[in-house]
């Protein structure tokens, strides 16, 4: 069912071969599901990330297209930094500022990261202030250099 809703939120297949290697490589955290009558309607991947030690990568997020600007994003989004937060864990998300910091995340508090993707997208949710000056890796599904 994910792999389905992935592969129709998404023009192409990269983000459900990315949760398959995800899976592989024992590197997710937990996988959020939002069903509505028993159809998968939105879907959000939360990953270990490599370092800062135990923290989370929240990749891929999707919503059924025929169902979009519903809330069901943002209600999924919920799930994942309550889940997050019961653990006390850190989430970062790289992502639209706009989107992901009116639903709990900060642009500000990840200012001092520095990651293989445009830093000025990267977002924080979770416990303490801002982050300290740190380099994201990502787990290796991700690909990065």
């Amino acid at each position: 069912m994910v792999d389905a809703l992935l592969r129709t939120a998404f023009d192409a297949d990269a983000e459900a071969e990315l949760v398959r290697e995800l899976r592989a490589d024992r590197d997710l955290a937990t996988e959020i599901v939002y069903q509505e009558f028993g159809q998968l309607l939105g879907y959000a991947a939360l990953s270990w990330m490599r370092a800062p030690d135990g923290w989370l990568c929240l990749a891929p997020v999707a919503v059924s297209p025929d169902h979009q600007n519903r809330g069901i994003g943002s209600k999924v989004l919920q799930l994942a930094i309550a889940w997050a937060k019961e653990r006390d864990l850190t989430i970062v998300v790289l992502g639209d500022r706009d989107y992901y910091g009116k639903r709990g995340f900060s642009s500000e508090r990840a200012a001092n990261l520095t990651a293989p993707y445009p830093s000025e997208h990267l977002l924080l949710a979770g416990p303490g202030q801002n982050a300290p000056a740190s380099r994201l890796i990502y787990p290796s599904a991700f690909g990065e250099a």
